[in-house]
């Protein structure tokens, strides 16, 4: 156990006894070290802001995952980003974490220093206000996210058509996790003994779609909340399973998640979109990970109201030195990449990892240097 144990425990959130309690039950039951992967990026987050890295340095490897949307959206949807903003008459509206990513040639900040009309928003229905104030411009919002953020952008397109709003649109670019883990899972260069799967995502879909990590991978998998002892159980329920030799599904945030998730969620992601190929960075092209407007709402989909030409899929290039791409696959943490703390801050991000409040490269850079 780490040195700083008084410090540490001061950190992470909850009962100070149950805390120390199961941190001396990992150590006593972890007699070889594993390595696990935290998807989700407010796990990493986490992770680093209370310090359960460290206090299990030795024992566990916690590596980061594909886990934050801004970071996995790949060059090739940025660039298009970019050719809506350049439209005449079109604002270009997104959550403030898209706006430095870099695309292949620029990123949505600077063309806003050009002059495109780019806006931020906390909402799609800030968006869609602007979109009834100003009815001579079209507003086109990015929709970024996992299963998470899908269900209320596409509540928000609903809302348009109800309210005839007619000049809003997205672009949607809605990722799915479970097929992301699949391609990790399958992976023939990553050896990830367990996985902490993500509480906001699976309090959408439920358990049952990541049940293939156990049946057909063999590998342990536990859902959890975002508590320091939420994550510390989780690990421990991994642990336990390996242990054991009986990999499973298990549920620990079960005050928030179900086996069959939000069907009222689920209902309108599948009565809204399809089901498409989809390439993330780092990751590549993932078979039926992403969920694209149906033909019936083809008129809010801006790829079509925008007569965008059809999407060319190539392999996201990071910029020179940077090493986004293997962090997000697991294959290295982000001290490894030359460019952390040196060339790459949150001052002065290059990569995606850096850019987005809940990128790996970020969280290291705040809470563990």
């Amino acid at each position: 156990m780490a040195e700083n144990l008084e410090e540490i425990l001061k950190r992470i959130e909850g009962d100070a006894d149950l805390i120390q309690g199961l941190l001396a039950e990992l150590c006593a039951h972890i007699k070889e070290p594993l390595t696990l992967m935290e998807v989700c990026g407010t796990h990493t987050h986490a992770i680093s802001k209370t310090g359960i890295r460290r206090a299990l340095a030795g024992k566990v490897r916690l590596l980061s995952g594909p886990g934050c949307p801004v970071c996995v959206t790949s060059d090739a949807d940025i660039d298009r980003f970019i050719e809506l903003s350049r439209m005449p008459d079109v604002v270009v509206t997104t959550f403030g974490d898209m706006l430095h990513v870099p695309g292949s040639e620029s990123s949505l900040a600077n063309e806003r220093d050009q002059g495109r009309d780019i806006r931020i928003v906390y909402s799609p229905l800030d968006a869609l206000a602007m979109a009834e104030r100003e009815p001579d411009k079209e507003f086109c919002f990015l929709g970024v996210g996992f299963e998470t953020t899908a269900p209320a952008i596409l509540a928000t397109v609903a809302e348009a058509r109800r309210r005839g709003i007619n000049n809003f649109s997205i672009y949607a670019a809605f990722k799915l996790i479970p097929p992301a883990l699949r391609m990790i899972a399958a992976h023939p260069d990553l050896a990830i003994e367990g996985l902490i799967l993500p509480g906001h995502v699976s309090a959408v879909i439920g358990s049952e779609p990541y049940r293939f990590l156990a049946d057909e991978f063999k590998r342990p998998c536990v859902i959890t909340g975002f508590e320091g002892a939420d994550i510390l159980q989780a690990i421990l329920m991994i642990a336990d399973q390996i242990k054991e030799g009986e990999p499973c599904l298990e549920i620990q945030y079960k005050r928030v998640v179900t086996k069959e998730g939000n069907k009222a969620a689920l209902k309108i992601m599948e009565g809204m979109c399809d089901v498409k190929d989809s390439m993330w960075r780092g990751l590549g092209t993932i078979p039926e990970s992403e969920l694209k407007l149906k033909e019936a709402w083809k008129d809010f989909d801006a790829e079509h109201k925008l007569s965008l030409p059809p999407m060319e899929y190539k392999e996201t290039a990071d910029a020179k030195g940077c090493r986004c791409g293997e962090v997000l696959l697991g294959k290295i943490i982000p001290p490894d990449c030359p460019l952390f703390a040196e060339a790459c801050t949150t001052s002065n991000p290059i990569g995606p990892c850096m850019v987005s409040s809940e990128g790996a490269c970020s969280a290291y850079y705040k809470y563990e240097r």
